[in-house]
């Protein structure tokens, strides 16, 4: 089964129980205490360094601007959200070892095993191809992460939300966004809030969060959904 896997990624492993490991999150062994593999974190260590290396390389090589928007694209490409894109695509959920507990959970928990897994598949191949492992592993990074650079430039996905829909919005329509709560909920510890986005007295979206800021940055993601920006 795990070859059907190998065969998706185009590495053709020396050692296939690396692969298997890469995949095995430590609540698999909970269940499964006969298992003769390790949980996946340790790839996963080797991988996210393997990969932030492969990635700085390229931007470093191939691109003259600043340290601050190398820094943004390459954020852009290794964070969490892109990583479990990459694995899903990839088809490595439907190989991922996990408990019960945790194969039920399919929301955020779900995408960050994906990422994690991602890393550590990476840290597989590093280890499994020897004195070629970075190479080989450069390739699959250059494959699979950095090619979806040229979107992530072209959308401007790497800014932050609020920066990108000020910039939309004054580029569209010449009216700088303001924000206002426009509810708070819960304990003082655990405060939740509630902003809507604003063009003049328009008001374009709204959202959720444990801060204003937070609430700030998700009401202007929406609104860069609904306005179609």
């Amino acid at each position: 089964m795990i070859e059907k896997l190998a065969e998706k990624l185009g590495i053709k492993f020396n050692n296939l129980d690396l692969l298997q490991q890469a995949l095995t999150h430590r609540s698999y062994l909970n269940e499964h205490r006969s298992y003769k593999l390790d949980h996946n974190e340790r790839l996963e260590f080797l991988g996210d360094a393997v990969l932030e290396l492969v990635v700085t390389e390229f931007l470093y090589a191939n691109y003259t601007n600043p340290e601050g928007d190398l820094t943004n694209w390459r954020a852009a490409l290794v964070n969490g959200e892109m990583l479990a894109k990459i694995s899903t695509k990839l088809g490595v959920e439907e190989f991922l070892l996990m408990s019960k507990g945790e194969s039920k959970d399919t929301g955020k928990a779900r995408q960050y095993l994906l990422a994690n897994a991602f890393e550590s598949i990476t840290g597989a191949i590093y280890l499994d191809q020897k004195e070629n492992g970075f190479n080989v592993a450069k390739k699959f990074i250059l494959k699979n992460v950095v090619s979806q650079l040229p979107e992530i430039i072209e959308s401007k996905s790497y800014m932050d939300p609020k920066s990108l829909f000020q910039e939309k919005a004054q580029e569209k329509s010449g009216i700088t966004p303001s924000y206002k709560v426009m509810e708070e909920t819960g304990p003082d510890h655990a405060r939740e809030f509630v902003v809507g986005v604003y063009l003049e007295h328009e008001l374009i979206a709204s959202g959720k969060g444990l801060s204003k800021q937070e609430a700030q940055r998700n009401a202007a993601a929406a609104g860069l959904e609904v306005k179609k920006w």
